[in-house]
């Protein structure tokens, strides 16, 4: 048996970004235009008015101020409310792919490595922008990298499940590394027309390199242990997919092809399973919360997390100990963690031990305990 590590992380953001002050004045807009057509209706009381966003509702109701994009002009463009991204041919490479490479490089420059020293390729996102070929097959086309690669879909707990199948792959033998890629499009699956959840994602891309740590070329974050869980739940979902077409109503607008949640439920649910779930885990490793050096949490409310960093560390977390960067670039699915883990583990000292975690739709819940070697 091997020692699974992770000895490079990458980060793509794209080059666009959108304010709460952007996002309020386009949903506003758009609400205002919304309320027009609809003014006959709204007199006889047949349908409630549409209420206006506010910075100050978005700040209080998740934290986020900012969000990244790879297309914020038709988001922000009160007759379109989603990005505009341009057609590709067969023969270019897919948005996906395009955004996991940038990660991946990164990730491979950190570790010392190149395309070549690569196994597997695994692609791990909410959302994928096509059934087949695999978007990882094409990661792997495009960074040269050796042996197989496959999709996987775990929903906002993807990252953490690929990291979990990479590692067991690099446990076992089977292969000695694997990238982990987590592209996510948030704004193509997220209703900008809906005042509750508008201001809710971003969009990035990361990636994670796992090796044996023998083969490691510098400082690395050793895999002491994963778990993963799942639990199902219609709180989060999207109907949208290849059989929408099949289906009476499936080419109208309806509000379930994109993001909806429940979030009341969400909140009460997801909460105890995720703090219970960390708990055990810790405790059949042997690890307390004195053992902790930093948290990584999934990022998708900065009060959930909270709640979460004072179960698992039985008191409020210190500054550092639990990074945010909900903040900058909003919820990010599957890649939220990892992001927070890319930008915030340098510092931490030989032996110092951490938690990634990432939970959601599904329910699903994944967890990942690191030590440092430096």
């Amino acid at each position: 048996m091997h020692r699974p590590a992770i000895t490079g992380t990458g980060v793509f953001t794209p080059e666009q970004g959108i304010t709460n002050a952007e996002l309020v004045v386009a949903f506003n807009a758009y609400a205002d235009r919304w309320n027009a057509q609809h003014a006959d209706a709204i007199a006889r009381g047949e349908v409630e008015p549409m209420a206006h966003s506010s910075e100050d509702f978005i700040v209080k109701a998740s934290g986020i101020e900012h969000r990244y994009v790879l297309d914020k002009t038709g988001i922000l463009d009160p007759e379109v409310m989603h990005p505009l991204l341009r057609q590709r041919s067969d023969d270019e490479p897919g948005v996906m792919a395009e955004m996991g490479v940038d990660a991946a490089r990164k990730a491979l420059a950190q570790a010392g490595r190149t395309g070549a020293d690569v196994d597997a390729v695994i692609c791990a996102a909410s959302n994928l922008e096509r059934a087949y070929p695999a978007v990882a097959i094409e990661i792997q086309q495009l960074l040269g990298t050796k042996g197989f690669a496959f999709d996987m879909n775990v929903a906002c707990s993807s990252a953490t499940f690929g990291i979990q199948a990479a590692a067991d792959m690099v446990r076992s033998g089977s292969i000695r590394s694997a990238l982990v890629v987590n592209p996510e499009i948030c704004s193509g699956h997220l209703e900008w027309r809906d005042r509750d959840c508008h201001f809710i994602f971003g969009d990035v891309a990361t990636a994670v390199l796992i090796e044996r740590a023998e083969d490691a070329s510098g400082p690395y974050f050793e895999i002491r242990s994963t778990r993963c869980a799942t639990e199902f739940s219609n709180n989060i979902r999207n109907n949208n997919g290849f059989l929408r077409r099949t289906r009476p109503d499936g080419l109208a607008d309806r509000r379930d092809m994109q993001f909806m949640q429940n979030g009341r439920k969400v909140f009460k649910e997801v909460l105890p399973m995720v703090s219970q779930h960390i708990a055990d885990h810790m405790a059949d490793e042997g690890v307390t919360a004195a053992d902790l050096s930093r948290l990584w949490l999934h990022q998708a409310n900065k009060t959930m997390n909270d709640f979460i960093g004072r179960k698992v560390l039985g008191r409020d977390p210190e500054p550092g100990e639990q990074p945010n960067i909900l903040q900058d670039y909003a919820n990010t699915s599957s890649a939220g963690s990892i992001i927070a883990f890319s930008k915030y583990s340098n510092d931490l000292r030989d032996g110092d031990k951490g938690i990634i975690c990432s939970f959601g739709a599904g329910y699903s819940v994944g967890s990942v305990i690191v030590e440092r070697h430096a």
